[in-house]
């Protein structure tokens, strides 16, 4: 059934819908630091959230869900706090995008995702396809960065979770066969075409089964970790500081961590371990990349995963598990966890020609030693793809 079918399923009544759609996003190496204003590399995938929607003019919002029950509904002009549902995503970009204009026009809508939830930044896809649709049906035309900003205080201001610009970014700049490069200090980017020199290569997602929520998670303290890390090496170096939640280790030099980290507390030394290699690891990955050499962009991708696992100290045993299982197998360039990792999947950047093979052998050794997630692990394979469109 189409999207638009579903759509007339449940608003029989309303005229034919239109669309817009949402890539879910990988990335590679530059995991937890963009909070941090670090460098990040990424891929936009041909996967993510899809909307059917028509306008509604009197100013009122209804969605309903593929994946989640209940209809959903409120009114653009005055968005109620929030719910701790699904829906509070699209609460978040509705009130954020209507505090900046003069958001008139409501809409139908129908929302699907084209994979399981968790890991792949669906939270950022939703927003970001939700705001297209609405910024279309109220003739709202904005830049790129100020649509990642509204996404961005959904997120932080609505719904509660202290992320970064990665997700936002990488679901509206990227480029099929392109890799993005982004400092999110200055949100600069490039994006990076594949070599003629480069080996095929797929993106693996190996989903774990786990499904569970960043609000009230780990995440949030690990970001709190890192200020402390940045807050203290300042203090410890003269370095001038400001109020903490303006504090980011970006704005510390790795030479003062080398020369200040044993004064850490042995968890922020940690964290603040994991930024400056991963900072390192994206340059090594992009240089790999523009060489064409998916082989060595595929190492560092693991061991990325290996600092977030050890340094950053995250993943769940599900997680952790797929990890171990990826560095073992043939045809898997490299890979890691996707996203904060308490939850979803990991993704791996994979030979083509190993595609069965890797999926046969992943699948086995993963429910030998979790049998009880048969009915909810499962094995994806998607090409790089274009960003969202306004």
């Amino acid at each position: 059934m189409s999207i638009q079918e579903a759509f007339h399923m449940h608003y029989p009544d309303q005229p034919t819908a239109s669309t817009a759609f949402c890539p879910y996003r990988v990335c590679p190496i530059g995991a937890h630091v963009d909070h941090q204003f670090g460098l990040i590399s990424g891929f936009a995938i041909n996967k993510g959230i899809t909307i059917a929607y028509t306008p509604s003019e009197s100013g009122t919002i209804e969605v309903c869900s593929a994946n989640f029950p209940g209809i959903k509904q409120f009114l653009v002009a005055s968005v109620p706090p929030k719910q701790n549902d699904w829906a509070d995503y699209l609460r978040g970009a509705a009130k954020s995008l209507y505090d900046r204009y003069p958001v008139k026009t409501g809409l139908y809508a129908f929302i699907e995702g084209s994979l399981p939830i968790g890991g792949l930044s669906s939270s950022a896809a939703v927003i970001l396809c939700f705001l297209s649709a609405l910024c279309k049906v109220n003739d709202l035309l904005l830049s790129k960065q100020e649509i990642i900003e509204i996404a961005l205080q959904a997120e932080r201001g609505y719904v509660g979770v202290n992320v970064g610009t990665l997700d936002q970014s990488c679901e509206l700049y990227s480029k099929k066969n392109h890799l993005l490069f982004l400092d999110t200090k200055d949100n600069s980017y490039e994006c990076i075409p594949q070599s003629p020199d480069m080996p095929p290569f797929e993106i693996a997602v190996f989903f774990s089964g786990v499904e569970r929520t960043l609000v009230g998670s780990a995440f949030n303290m690990r970001v709190d970790e890192l200020k402390a890390a940045s807050y203290a090496l300042k203090a410890f170096s003269d370095m001038p500081y400001e109020r903490f939640e303006d504090s980011h280790l970006r704005d510390v030099p790795k030479v003062i961590f080398e020369q200040y980290k044993s004064r850490l507390p042995l968890n922020w030394r940690k964290r603040a371990e994991h930024f400056y290699s991963e900072f390192e690891r994206v340059q090594q990955g992009v240089d790999a990349w523009r060489r064409g050499d998916i082989e060595t962009f595929g190492k560092l991708s693991f061991q990325s995963g290996y600092s977030s696992i050890y340094n950053y100290e995250t993943g769940s045993a599900e997680l952790k598990a797929l990890y171990e299982i990826m560095l073992e197998t043939k045809g898997i360039y490299g890979g890691r966890f996707s996203g904060a990792g308490f939850k979803g999947c990991c993704m791996a950047l994979i030979n083509p020609a190993y595609r069965e093979q890797i999926k046969k052998e992943v699948t086995e050794k993963y429910l030998k030693r979790f049998p009880a997630l048969s009915d909810k692990f499962s094995v994806h394979f998607c090409q790089t793809s274009d960003g969202c469109t306004f």
